[in-house]
């Protein structure tokens, strides 16, 4: 492996899910700080690992290469989160008023309906266009 692909690997492969990890613990910190009740740490951690599953299969095809466990990421992304991120929407439409926390992740929930279906169309159409283009 060349330098380039070193650090692309690390980037795409390390990096990326260290930083949505570290973004998810200080937001439970300061959950923690503020006491809020109940706080949906559960949730908000399936919501930064969905839209953090969405980037990577984003990426995929620009940093890597497509392998089994992005067609795996995606299969999740198409089948099993729609479900998963319905629930959680569904039982933060009533908490959504104890916090501010409470309150995003009920929209984190709900907009997954209106942003992977975009990204995914976006994607299409990139890559349809590369194709026809030779590219």
């Amino acid at each position: 492996m060349t330098t380039p692909e070193i650090l692309k690997a690390l980037s795409y492969f390390l990096f990326l899910p260290l930083t949505g990890l570290y973004y998810f613990i200080r937001l439970r910190a300061k959950m923690i700080k503020e006491k809020i009740k109940s706080a949906p740490t559960i949730e908000l951690f399936i919501i930064f690992a969905t839209y953090g599953a969405l980037l990577h299969v984003v990426l995929t095809p620009f940093l890597w290469k497509w392998s089994g466990m992005s067609s795996l990421g995606a299969i999740y992304l198409i089948l099993v989160a729609p479900i998963v991120m319905g629930i959680i929407a569904f039982k933060h439409r009533k908490t959504k008023l104890i916090s501010y926390y409470h309150k995003w992740t009920f929209i984190a929930g709900i907009l997954y309906f209106a942003i992977a279906p975009i990204t995914f169309l976006s994607f299409y159409i990139l890559i349809e266009y590369l194709r026809i283009n030779g590219i």
